[in-house]
């Protein structure tokens, strides 16, 4: 199947049942998205934006980070 497929099987779609598969997207998308940052977290691809966002805060710097 390919993404050619998927978008005119979307077309296809109902209007409920094209609600229930944006809200199933949505959460699918949403627990990738969780899961992503998870193991960014968990291999320090985060510290150095965790540790400019502390340094800004402690230093009482407003910019946008």
């Amino acid at each position: 199947m390919t993404t050619e497929d998927i978008e005119k099987a979307v077309e296809l779609l109902t209007p409920d049942e094209l609600a229930r598969f944006r809200a199933w997207f949505e959460q699918f998308d949403a627990q990738r998205f969780d899961q992503a940052i998870a193991h960014d977290a968990q291999t320090g691809r985060l510290d150095a934006f965790a540790e400019e966002a502390l340094n800004a805060y402690r230093t009482g710097q407003t910019r946008d980070l």
